[in-house]
């Protein structure tokens, strides 16, 4: 039988063995406490089963990516075969959300705009952002009022998303057109000379994007940020 404790003697075999980078392993660590915590003081009666469960694949997931990086395309797809990453956040974010003090307020906007996507037509969303689990946080609460919008809508990351291994198993099950480098959607180039030398790589992985948005907006997309 499978204890929590077992999981932070599993991340530190793994350190041991040389598979799993040491900075890597105390981040996995310290992500496994913090969500330990939150989830136990949500006082669900279930909550070693939920910590135990959700860690695990977690843990096993982003193992997988540190031996075999994935490699995000300018446009990517969510991926739900042969693992479907979209249930596995969607069940890894639920238990933090207090449901019964949260709501989405003018519903109807949403159900119009559901409309207006089965027409054919565009949806833009811009919004102000607070924290990686925004995307799901809004699929899982648009889940029973707007469930087309809650798995298809597209959003746009920028590099910590796509290539921190703590975060890509966590995108890897959204629908994410990748801008190198920037933040809102060319406005503000942040990061974009962080590192000079890689600067334009950036501009052309940016320009794909661009053109996958573009291609994107003539095909009844939405673009969420």
């Amino acid at each position: 039988m499978l204890f929590l404790a077992d999981l932070l003697s599993g991340i530190q075999k793994e350190m041991e063995t040389g598979t799993l980078p040491k900075p890597v392993a105390q981040l996995m660590e310290e992500l496994y406490l913090n969500y330990r915590n939150a989830v136990f003081q949500s006082g669900n009666p279930h909550a070693e089963e939920i910590v135990l469960s959700n860690m695990s694949i977690a843990l096993d997931r982003i193992l997988l990516d540190v031996k075999e990086p994935f490699e995000f395309s300018p446009y990517h797809e969510a991926i739900r075969e042969p693992f479907n990453y979209y249930m596995f956040v969607q069940n890894y974010i639920r238990p933090l959300i207090n449901f019964r003090e949260s709501y989405v307020g003018n519903v109807s906007l949403f159900h119009e705009m559901e409309k207006q996507i089965k027409k054919g037509e565009n949806v833009i969303l811009i919004s102000n952002h607070q924290t990686e689990a925004d995307p799901v946080i809004i699929s899982l609460l648009l889940e029973t009022t707007s469930p087309h919008i809650s798995e298809t809508a597209i959003y746009v990351a920028g590099d910590r998303v796509v290539t921190d291994p703590l975060c890509k198993p966590f995108s890897m099950g959204r629908y994410i057109l990748f801008f190198s480098g920037i933040c809102y959607v060319c406005i503000q180039k942040k990061h974009m000379n962080d590192v000079p030398e890689l600067a334009e790589m950036k501009r052309r992985a940016n320009t794909r994007s661009l053109k996958e948005m573009a291609l994107l907006l003539r095909y009844h997309a939405i673009i969420a940020q």
